[in-house]
């Protein structure tokens, strides 16, 4: 499957499509996305924002620190993430895309935060922290704090 790749909300009020293939494709596993989530584990497919199209009137969102979340005004339903600290990146939720089959997860990211419970017994890397470099949390030596 090549691009575009779309997705959107469960009523169909938001709407997304990306012009080019994804930069990333991840789960997290940190508190932030369970409670944006409401699952255990979240998963995310990353592209350049100038690769996007969106069209939802309904897009609502909600700040935490430098990371805005969108989410869909009339379900409700989860949409995308952007962080301050990357520039051009929009993050959507793997489960809002139209194929989600498609975008294989190649990380997992936050581990230190799974939950006890949760088995995911794949061979793919797993991050203590952030997957993603982010400028203002790098340390000197390149990893994140």
């Amino acid at each position: 499957m090549t691009a575009p790749h779309t997705g959107g909300c469960r009523c169909g009020a938001v709407r997304f499509e990306a012009s080019a293939e994804p930069h990333h494709i991840s789960y997290c596993h940190c508190g932030d996305c369970r409670r944006a989530s409401g699952a255990p584990v979240s998963a995310f497919v990353g592209f350049m924002a100038d690769q996007i199209a969106l069209d939802g009137k309904s897009l609502k969102t909600f700040e935490n620190g430098p990371v805005t979340r969108s989410f869909c005004g009339v379900c409700g339903s989860p949409i995308a993430y952007v962080d301050e600290r990357l520039a051009d990146q929009i993050y959507f939720m793997l489960g809002a895309m139209d194929m989600p089959a498609y975008f294989r997860p190649t990380l997992h990211a936050h581990v230190r935060e799974q939950l006890p419970f949760l088995h995911m017994p794949d061979d793919l890397p797993r991050h203590l922290k952030t997957s993603v470099p982010r400028p203002s949390s790098s340390n000197p030596d390149g990893t994140q704090s």
